[in-house]
């Protein structure tokens, strides 16, 4: 259930992007994006990995951003929402990148 509702927040959210930053859209992505990270995690885990101490400016940025979609300001709210999106998750992005330059040894893929 989680990874559904995950799956279809991200899609309302790059639909509404699409679609000249529909503030609906993108209010229902955000809504459906935080459900289900608490689906998939948990409301403790999800509770203490946006309110560490080290995270509390990247965590008001991007839940400011998901209120100030929700105030119908969309392109001011996603702008936050990015900024907050990066400092929460700057830890994870060399691990990211890591495994996306590990996709050139499969020998299907390093063909392409």
């Amino acid at each position: 259930i989680g990874v559904g509702l995950v799956g279809f927040g991200l899609f309302f959210v790059l639909f509404g992007m699409l679609l000249y930053f529909d503030s609906v859209l993108l209010a229902f992505g955000n809504i459906l994006f935080l459900s289900g990270l608490v689906f998939i995690i948990g409301f403790r885990r999800t509770f203490t990995f946006f309110f560490q101490r080290p995270k509390l400016k990247g965590t008001s940025f991007f839940l400011g951003g998901v209120l100030v979609v929700l105030m119908r300001w969309p392109l001011l709210g996603m702008l936050l929402e990015a900024y907050g999106f990066v400092i929460l998750f700057r830890s994870f992005f060399p691990v990211a990148f890591g495994f996306l330059g590990s996709l050139a040894n499969i020998p299907l893929l390093s063909k392409v």
